[in-house]
């Protein structure tokens, strides 16, 4: 039977605003985060022939530009592996986690508001990293409700490839935190790993689907992340 992968793909370094915590950061890749991604297509091109897959002419990348950008010089130096040159779509679903309306607020800032707001307790300490936390605002959201979303995604984007002939591999293009959560609710990474980890840039984590079991990582490496780290992707 033909096997069915996924490739998760953090996007490159971007420019980001100093001290704010939310992800929905509208900025370009830097010079370097475009290197990145140049050096993990060739990389990708050698696993993807090296293995024998097919690779599905859609990537899926989320809608923050930084992602865009790395699906698209993706598809630039990947467009000439079978079957075809592969088109990059966007989707809301593959977001990072959002903070609603402290969206691209400091995390002073952000402190702030809740102080203001009689109805609402300060920030607990490390609230950023902690998988459950929700700002109490409009339109925020945790990691695990995040990691939700973008596992429904995955799973829906790959069952809708059916059964190939041969062994294929779909690219995704994303966000680590909301990447890794997803990887929890699809039973690839336990619940107590999820604060210990982060993905490289540009770098896949290749996830095999499987109908009616637990999904399983076979190929790429999960970033440790440094102790009492707080990356904001």
């Amino acid at each position: 039977m033909a096997r069915l992968i996924a490739a998760l793909i953090r996007h490159g370094d971007y420019h980001q605003l100093p001290d704010t915590p939310s992800a929905h950061q509208p900025f370009p890749l830097t010079v370097a985060g475009r290197e990145q991604v140049s050096a993990a297509a060739g990389a990708l091109r050698e696993t993807i022939t090296r293995n024998g897959w097919q690779l599905v002419p859609g990537i899926d990348t989320s809608r923050m530009l930084r992602a865009w950008q790395t699906a698209v010089i993706l598809a630039e130096q990947l467009d000439d592996l079978p079957p075809s040159a592969p088109l990059v779509e966007s989707f809301d679903a593959l977001a990072e986690r959002g903070l609603g309306s402290a969206a691209n607020l400091t995390q002073h800032q952000i402190s702030l508001v809740l102080q203001q707001d009689p109805r609402y307790p300060d920030l607990p300490a490390g609230w950023k990293a902690d998988s459950q936390y929700r700002l109490p605002l409009q339109g925020a959201e945790s990691l695990l409700e995040a990691g939700t979303r973008v596992a429904t995604h995955l799973q829906e984007r790959m069952a809708a490839l059916g059964e190939p002939a041969g062994d294929c591999l779909k690219l995704f293009v994303g966000h680590g935190a909301a990447f890794r959560h997803a990887a929890y609710h699809l039973g690839v990474l336990p619940y107590e790993q999820l604060a210990q980890l982060s993905m490289y840039h540009g770098q896949p984590v290749f996830l095999e689907s499987r109908s009616g079991n637990p999904w399983r990582h076979i190929g790429g490496d999960w970033k440790q992340r440094a102790p009492r780290g707080e990356e904001v992707d």
